[in-house]
């Protein structure tokens, strides 16, 4: 990832398989981490599954965004909360190529800021 305040950022990740069916190591810059495909493809599902970390991807953006969101006003926010969920229906795609998620489902709870000044940030997150 470049660290300059362009607004072209490049990440990368790397995979690569084990020696256990359906259990991959990750690499993200000097970061690794195991992820297993789901116990549904006869995958370990022992350890986090890439699901979850997309969409645990989604919630950590959420919580860091906003938080630069109201640093960046001047706004006091004492803490962020991010729940998601997703569901996928693979009898009903919503793109025939590609695996998707048909919903997904966010619930932000916030500290510190006004209902109103939360529905704000909140906005602003969804704008981006």
């Amino acid at each position: 990832m470049s660290m300059s305040k362009s607004n072209i950022r490049r990440y990368e990740a790397k995979a690569q398989t084990t020696n256990t069916f359906g259990r991959v190591l990750c690499s993200c810059r000097n970061h690794h981490f195991i992820v297993d495909g789901p116990v549904q493809n006869g995958c370990p599902g022992e350890e986090v599954t890439p699901g979850e970390y997309f969409l645990a991807g989604i919630a950590a953006c959420g919580v860091e965004l906003l938080q630069v969101l109201a640093h960046q006003e001047e706004t006091h926010l004492k803490s962020v909360n991010v729940d998601i969920a997703g569901e996928m229906d693979r009898s009903s795609p919503i793109h025939p190529e590609f695996t998707l998620f048909n919903s997904i489902r966010l619930k932000f709870r916030l500290e510190g800021v006004s209902i109103d000044r939360g529905q704000q940030l909140v906005e602003s997150f969804k704008g981006r």
